[in-house]
């Protein structure tokens, strides 16, 4: 007789014909260890009710895609979790696993798994008056798993039968249950009485206000279920990252934690691995050929081969490594590429728009202008920056001499004083404004609005560019798929060399991105702000026609 497919994956991890990260297989020789010595904690396993949730997915229609219509059937690696989380049991019966913690990479039916898991938990699990959750911390994302599960049981025959389905609700009247989607923005989160919650996407959540509401509110049940299902984050000071080091520990048989309420599967590659080596994708990847495909995480890896930020998102979300929001940006061999010698001179009244990014009382400003595309040349940016000469002199006297060397070249203007001197700012902007058509100039209102008033004033269309995704995402991409594509030209000041080197990228959950400044104080980066302010502009500018010079605020 064969043996089960969830054991029979348990025999393949264990024999090296499955090849899995540490951690998966630590989940696995933990589940044969708790065989042989559970009993010792009064832990047993229920072999029929563990069959009996694998096979509830009989019931379970895909509902998108090339399955769409079709019979869910689980993969091995879904067996085994499905087998752990309903098979093992305490000593008076109920089921062992209260949380459980799954990271797996993107593409690998976390969203349709977990819904999958959860109505079995509402309609199929005997508890009367069960409380159901699909919780995030936005009412939209919460949706995500609910309406999953909701198009599963109206494919369902058996499933309709008893289970009556409204917009945002999932009831069963014989037994008085529950489906709901949950969030933080809920009006009261008070009185819950979860049975289970299913909770996607963890790493997004920037606080650990949802998890910790949904994990007090099981008290008065007998056997309740909290599941995380996600894939690796940027945010390593989150709920998700402290769960994943917890339950880390937990599979570690050196580590000496002995939380059998916990279950964790964990498929990310581990720290020895070669990202380049297809042949370990499949770690993180454990649907590799069934819903997420070699060809696609191909092409993906191309482009991280070439991209710093594409590489810490194909790491990150295809290969569940955790990163650092903070990254480092355009590879500076990327932007001498576009260095290029031209005469300043021709660009004289041609249109361009500007980014001014003013910084603190004694430390750097800067100028970008962008001149759009003509007679078949790149985009053209050119840079000017300001520093207080106090300011040069105490870097010079920290053994740093590059400022000296900048002010001696004129490619840095050393402002009298030891604070930044904005009549000098605003008077150079307003001779470049004589040589050049500005349109309008951004800037940031964090230290310019006077500045800014004092440009508009002089006749200059001056435009508000808070510092947030919203306004610089769009511009930051552009500004980079130009200079990796060059189709952008500088003429190679050192100035904006060094801020190139110097800047990181932040990226939100949706993808959007916009540059931060690194850890270090003394690494600046206004230039290249200043010229993605600019490039927002020039992006807007079609649009945004404004012909009376004055400071348009957002």
């Amino acid at each position: 007789m064969s043996p089960h497919p969830a054991e029979q994956y348990v025999a393949d991890v264990l024999a090296g014909r499955v090849l899995v990260g540490k951690h998966v297989r630590r989940a696995v020789q933990r589940h044969v260890r708790d065989l042989e010595t559970g009993a010792q904690r009064g832990l047993w396993f229920d072999y029929a009710d563990a069959q009996f949730a694998i096979d509830c997915f009989q019931f379970f229609h895909h509902s998108k895609g090339k399955w769409a219509g079709q019979v869910f059937e689980l993969s091995p690696w879904q067996q085994f979790i499905v087998w752990c989380l309903f098979g093992w049991k305490r000593e008076d019966g109920t089921r062992r696993f209260r949380r459980a913690y799954i990271e797996i990479a993107r593409k690998n039916g976390k969203s349709t798994f977990l819904a999958a898991i959860l109505i079995i938990l509402f309609a199929l699990d005997g508890e009367r008056g069960a409380e159901v959750y699909s919780a995030a911390t936005k009412k939209d994302q919460a949706r995500i798993v609910f309406n999953e599960a909701k198009r599963m049981v109206h494919s369902s025959p058996e499933l309709r039968a008893f289970v009556q389905s409204y917009r945002s609700n999932l009831h069963i009247p014989s037994s008085d249950s529950k489906f709901e989607p949950l969030s933080r923005d809920e009006k009261s989160l008070d009185g819950l009485n979860i049975h289970a919650a299913g909770v996607d996407e963890l790493h997004a959540h920037p606080t650990r206000a949802v998890w910790d509401v949904i994990d007090t509110a099981t008290g008065a049940r007998t056997q309740p279920l909290i599941a995380a299902i996600t894939t690796a984050g940027f945010n390593t000071e989150g709920i998700c990252y402290e769960l994943r080091g917890y339950c880390i520990d937990v599979l570690d048989p050196e580590i000496d934690i002995e939380d059998d309420a916990w279950f964790a599967f964990i498929a990310a590659l581990d720290d020895q691995d070669d990202w380049q080596d297809e042949s370990v994708w499949i770690k993180a990847n454990p649907n590799l050929g069934v819903s997420c495909f070699l060809d696609d995480l191909r092409d993906k890896a191309k482009r991280a081969r070439r991209n710093a930020a594409a590489l810490n998102n194909f790491l990150c979300k295809h290969l569940n490594r955790w990163t650092q929001q903070a990254e480092r940006w355009i590879p500076i061999e990327d932007w001498d590429a576009c260095r290029s010698e031209f005469d300043v001179v021709r660009l004289e009244g041609r249109d361009c728009v500007g980014g001014l990014d003013v910084s603190e009382k004694s430390d750097l400003n800067a100028f970008a202008l962008i001149f759009p595309p003509f007679e078949g040349e790149p985009m053209t940016v050119l840079f000017r920056f300001w520093l207080p000469e106090d300011t040069v002199e105490k870097r010079r006297e920290a053994g740093d001499h590059k400022y000296d060397a900048w002010v001696k070249a004129e490619l840095l203007e050393a402002t009298p004083g030891n604070v930044s001197n904005y009549d000098i700012i605003r008077d150079d902007i307003k001779e470049l404004a004589q040589r050049f058509n500005i349109l309008q100039i951004g800037f940031d209102p964090w230290n310019a609005l006077h500045l800014a008033t004092q440009l508009a004033e002089a006749g200059i269309t001056m435009v508000e560019v808070p510092q947030n995704f919203r306004h610089l995402s769009e511009a930051a991409k552009d500004l980079e798929a130009k200079v990796l594509g060059v189709q952008l030209r500088h003429n190679g000041d050192k100035v904006a060399r060094w801020m190139m080197e110097n800047v990181a990228i932040l990226r939100d959950n949706n993808g959007n991105i916009r540059p931060v400044k690194p850890k270090d104080r003394l690494k600046k980066i206004d230039g290249v702000v200043a010229a993605v302010i600019a490039n927002s502009r020039l992006i807007a500018a079609p649009a945004d026609p404004y012909t009376t010079p004055e400071v348009i605020t957002v």
